[in-house]
């Protein structure tokens, strides 16, 4: 039963997450007249948000596999629940593409004459998945999703930690908006930083199926890959830079609170011997 409901939860967050798409369809199709690169950022950040709200109280909102992945890694989670909720991330982003397909439909066939391609002046497959730029080899997008992801791992481990400078109580989902927003504003123009193999494998998957066939694998020097191994590194280092962050703090503070304990037992005895005399 709690598999079924954390399965549910988290497929409709990620289904709410990934109609944040639909700020690219109207940015690709529409031009500058509905958004530009920061409405897109926004979007996302806001997506995310309100995913966080629909499934934080059950699932725990979990809506990128490699967060789930790196949760159970540092025993935050069960890994009995990993293929749970990565079926449920993988089957609500598929639907997401779907349900954007059916809704901006008719804006396709207006834009491209149902010619559905992956380059070129009018392509349309980055609405759905991500591409690499023109520039970026494969070492570099899989080192931008290792740096992007581990970005932001890293913080929200930052953001939930309540024995460090947590978010406010409450506004734990805005906080992590705009981390999302931030990183897309900051590190998105290499590859539209997907930083989460279940926001971009299955829409990719369904772009095949839909019209726009194989070449959504073999564009960008067989990008499809980065996106879906690089975030599972990325994530792993997020976690490890922020225990070893951890680690050298509370070995400090120890260190510190030591030698202030023997300070003031030396300051003690020579007042005591100050008394004395």
């Amino acid at each position: 039963s709690f598999n079924l409901i954390s399965r549910f939860k988290a497929c409709i967050s990620c289904l709410i997450f990934k109609l944040t798409w639909c700020s690219v369809a109207q940015v690709v199709m529409g031009g500058d007249s509905y958004g530009n690169y920061l409405s897109i950022n926004l979007g996302f950040g806001l997506g995310v948000t309100m995913g966080i709200h629909i499934g934080g109280g059950v699932s725990g909102a979990h809506m990128n596999t490699s967060v789930t992945f790196a949760m159970c890694l540092i025993g935050n989670l069960f890994w009995k629940k990993l293929p749970v909720y990565a079926l449920g991330q993988l089957l609500g982003s598929f639907l997401a593409a779907v349900t954007i397909f059916w809704l901006y439909y008719d804006a396709l066939q207006d834009y491209c004459g149902g010619n559905f391609t992956v380059t070129g002046p009018k392509a349309t497959a980055g609405i759905f998945a991500t591409y690499p730029a023109p520039y970026l080899s494969v070492a570099g997008g899989f080192i931008d999703q290792v740096v992007g992801t581990a970005v932001l791992l890293l913080c929200i481990q930052a953001i939930n930690d309540q024995k460090n400078c947590s978010a406010l109580s409450g506004t734990s989902p805005l906080v992590t908006g705009l981390l999302v927003a931030l990183i897309g504003i900051s590190l998105g123009s290499n590859s539209g930083y997907p930083i989460n193999p279940a926001r971009d494998l299955p829409p990719r998957i369904f772009t095949a199926m839909a019209g726009w066939g194989t070449t959504v694998f073999s564009a960008g020097n067989n990008w499809w890959w980065i996106p879906v191994v690089a975030p599972m590194f990325g994530s792993v280092t997020g976690v490890l830079i922020y225990k070893v962050i951890l680690f050298f703090s509370d070995e400090f503070n120890k260190y510190a609170n030591k030698h202030k304990n023997k300070l003031q037992a030396l300051k003690k005895e020579s007042r005591s011997l100050s008394t004395c005399n």
